[in-house]
């Protein structure tokens, strides 16, 4: 009898410990999905000193991201993107310093890895289809409002080029895009309406409220306090 209840015992016990460490393992799994890798991380000075155009800034975060696992084809990919938010004089002067970062690394025995290049994508009508099917999947919905029917212009390239042409590019995922942006929009002034709207979108992608919080205190730290207030700031009225 005795050893039949200790037997019992020594079932549920283990029973007990196998369920508590499910939980510890689960509750880990949990943690590191609602944490940037050190490559997403990396990506947010990168963005902002770009959009500045503070290239001291830039070339040590572009020497740190390279170490932290992006491609030389994502940080091209990233400063290419920019340059719809930033401006090409900003794109094309952040990609000259990508040079001399890379020429410096290969000076001291670095050989970073190229990255992959993006598939084909289509033109004419079917990149305009494209186009608006990418920013309703990033937006949640279609995009309409008084400007777009003010100025048409403006609403056809959005579509086109930024959704379409830019988007459609799939050498770098629509979350590392998002956080590209985000840190430019952040790092800029005058352009808290659209951090806003891109703090959606990284939602709408699948980053956590807790990654992009992550994110705003690398912006704190490794930019300033500013661009981490401006994206903290618009981050509160997303709920």
């Amino acid at each position: 009898m005795k050893q039949r209840i200790l037997m019992a015992a020594l079932l549920m016990s283990t029973s007990a410990a196998s369920d508590a460490a499910e939980t510890i393992k689960e509750k880990s799994s949990m943690q590191a999905e609602q944490t940037l890798s050190a490559r997403q991380q990396a990506i947010a000075p990168i963005g902002a000193f770009a959009a500045t155009g503070d290239m001291a800034g830039l070339h040590a975060a572009l020497d740190h991201g390279l170490d932290a696992g992006l491609s030389i084809g994502d940080c091209k990919e990233i400063l290419v993107q920019l340059y719809a938010y930033a401006g090409f004089p900003r794109s094309l002067n952040a990609l000259g310093e990508l040079m001399k970062v890379l020429e410096e690394r290969k000076q001291r025995g670095i050989a970073d890895p190229q990255g992959r290049l993006p598939a084909p994508v289509p033109s004419g009508d079917a990149m305009l289809a494209l186009g608006t099917a990418n920013q309703t999947r990033l937006v949640g919905a279609p995009v309409q409002g008084p400007v777009f029917e003010f100025a048409p212009a403006i609403d056809q390239f959005l579509k086109t080029h930024l959704f379409g042409d830019i988007f459609s590019r799939d050498n770098l995922d629509w979350q590392s895009r998002e956080l590209a942006t985000v840190a430019a929009l952040a790092a800029m002034s005058g352009t808290e309406a659209q951090l806003l709207s891109h703090l959606r979108v990284s939602l709408n992608v699948g980053l956590t409220p807790q990654q992009l919080k992550q994110f705003i205190q690398v912006l704190a730290v490794k930019v300033d306090a500013v661009a981490a207030q401006r994206a903290l700031a618009a981050l509160g009225k997303t709920s």
